[in-house]
């Protein structure tokens, strides 16, 4: 698997090993800014990895409510800077879209932290989003191979050691698609922007697999997407958890080896509690 044009960048580094050191040539997941902008207003900036960036727009802007519906976004346009990758997508949204109060938030999102000030369970409640597919159920075992196959198709990855991976899993552990990123809410918008144009959302009958830790922004994207089991092969925050279980998604951590651990939504795990 070829990893995105522009997802790595090669330099020149000193290595020390058992006492000798040499120069070697490192490859490096890049990370460049992105902003967002809403007919030509702009609307957030997030530090991504360059590659599949019209689906990560597109993502972020379902997940974080500034559409209702994939069908509001008429187009996307992406502008280049000289080296080759996009430094903004202005986005037109169909009709009186988005709502002037949604456009006065001003988001920041950092490849750590996810949309900050955006932080309660209060704001998710309030968009009304309908309930996640309760008819959803798979097996142990078949939840224990999911980190083999994220593994597996992390192109970057391999190369850098240095990206989070979002993968999308169908009812029957397909893999479905894969997107890494310096930042684990953009892979995970990336894979709700994929399911957007390939005409798949809601995502009812998906399983969505992170790795690194399961937060609150990521929690609240797969609620947006009508994802209703997440997996993380990290721990979730305590307000992760809140979310997970005031919306009935089946929130699961530390999945590793033959071990995981189920904080929210047990009932879709066949021998659950």
């Amino acid at each position: 698997m070829r990893p995105p044009a522009h997802s790595i960048e090669l330099t020149q580094v000193t290595e020390w090993k058992s006492g000798r050191t040499r120069s070697v040539q490192d490859a490096l997941s890049t990370e460049e800014p992105l902003e967002i902008r809403v007919k030509g207003e702009p609307l957030a900036v997030t530090m991504r990895t360059p590659g599949h960036d019209l689906e990560l727009v597109a993502g972020f802007l379902i997940t974080e409510g500034i559409v209702e519906a994939g069908a509001e976004i008429a187009n996307l346009r992406p502008n280049a800077n000289g080296a080759g990758s996009g430094n903004f997508v202005d986005a037109d949204l169909a009709g009186d879209c988005p709502r002037p109060e949604t456009l006065q938030r001003n988001f920041y999102a950092a490849s750590s932290c996810g949309i900050c000030g955006k932080s309660t369970i209060a704001s998710i409640r309030r968009r009304g989003l309908p309930a996640l597919n309760r008819k959803l159920h798979i097996d142990p075992e078949v939840l224990c191979a999911l980190p083999t196959a994220l593994a597996s198709q992390q192109a970057v990855f391999e190369r850098t050691g240095g990206l989070h991976a979002a993968a999308l899993f169908d009812d029957g552990a397909r893999l479905l698609v894969l997107r890494e990123d310096i930042g684990r809410h953009n892979a995970v918008d990336k894979v709700v922007g994929w399911a957007h144009f390939e005409g798949r959302l809601p995502l009812a009958n998906s399983i969505l697999l992170v790795s690194g830790r399961g937060g609150f922004e990521i929690v609240q994207k797969a609620i947006a997407a009508g994802i209703p089991l997440l997996a993380s092969v990290s721990a979730p925050s305590s307000l992760a958890v809140k979310l997970a279980r005031e919306m009935g998604l089946t929130l699961i951590g530390f999945l590793r080896g033959h071990r995981f651990v189920i904080y929210s939504g047990d009932f879709r795990v066949r021998g659950g509690v």
